[in-house]
């Protein structure tokens, strides 16, 4: 039956249903990526993996909404037109270097939303302007240009990290970067530091970013901790709870409606309050306790106009 109802219609649905029932919190982060549900594919007949790109909510905890990314595409198409069926203004959207582009950052703009882009080669220009303008920066001992910057200490799961963040929004410097003036609202570059231990062993990672936020540290540090909420609370909880991966459904649109399926299911989860057990253990009272499945299923009365 899934496979058979039109996808499109299915998402947007969805995507009606998210917005009524969620009021966005102002300046949070949304959090846009890309999942393939591997079992989706079919070697049989030579059919890939499906690429869902979703957009989650990191102060709400919730899938916003949801595209499947056209098979002769790639994500760079899938973003813009994710963030144009969502009503994101005054919100932080955050997209990995996949989605650096300078269509993304127009349609966060033309959203009302702010954007946080890491910045990689696939820019490649603008990356190493970047990289080179925080070089110089540290080989002046931090007296070239004027910055800010913020660091925080993480010990979770015994694994200690310190993590820095230097930002330069001084207009000038940003105008002289290549290509700097095709991107949007652009009002400062970021880097951020990774220090950790990997099987004894000191490491260290740098990332860039663009933005178009103003050029606070502290808060762009907290910008780009809060993206990777949408692997840990959305694509693990995906693949650990849900058991995703092992999905066998392929035919026609069963795939991307059964994905679907699945954020609405965790999302109702997430969004009944009255138990405190984990999403797994929520999923276990709602098959042995009828009453708390209704409760569930309360915060989702409009599900015979979605299907």
């Amino acid at each position: 039956m899934f496979g058979l109802i039109d996808a499109v219609a299915f998402q947007k649905g969805f995507i009606g249903w998210m917005q009524a029932i969620t009021s966005l919190i102002g300046g949070q982060v949304i959090a846009v990526d890309g999942k393939k549900p591997r079992g989706s594919q079919d070697r049989a007949i030579g059919k890939g993996a499906i690429d869902m790109v979703s957009a989650w909510a990191s102060a709400n905890q919730v899938v916003l909404g949801q595209v499947k990314v056209d098979d002769k595409s790639n994500e760079i198409t899938a973003i813009p037109e994710l963030l144009r069926m969502l009503v994101i203004r005054g919100c932080i959207v955050t997209v990995d270097s996949m989605g650096c582009q300078v269509e993304v950052a127009q349609t966060c703009v033309d959203q009302e939303a702010e954007y946080v882009l890491a910045l990689k080669e696939n820019q490649p220009h603008l990356y190493e302007d970047v990289s080179r303008l925080f070089a110089d920066l540290d080989a002046s001992q931090m007296k070239a240009y004027a910055y800010d910057y913020a660091h925080s200490f993480d010990n979770t799961h015994g694994r200690a990290e310190k993590r820095q963040c230097w930002t330069i929004d001084d207009p000038v410097v940003i105008q002289q970067l290549r290509g700097a003036n095709r991107w949007p609202k652009l009002s400062c570059v970021v880097r951020v530091r990774r220090d950790y231990r990997e099987r004894g062993a000191p490491k260290s990672e740098d990332r860039y970013f663009l933005s178009s936020l103003p050029g606070q540290a502290e808060q762009l540090l907290r910008v780009v901790r809060a993206h990777w909420s949408v692997e840990n609370n959305l694509h693990w909880v995906l693949d650990i709870v849900f058991r995703e991966d092992d999905s066998r459904v392929r035919k026609d649109q069963g795939p991307q409606n059964f994905t679907l399926l699945r954020h609405i299911a965790l999302n109702l989860l997430k969004l009944e309050k009255s138990s405190n057990r984990s999403i797994k253990g929520k999923r276990l009272q709602a098959a042995w306790n009828t009453v708390y499945l209704e409760l569930v299923l309360a915060g989702f009365a409009s599900l015979p106009q979605l299907v």
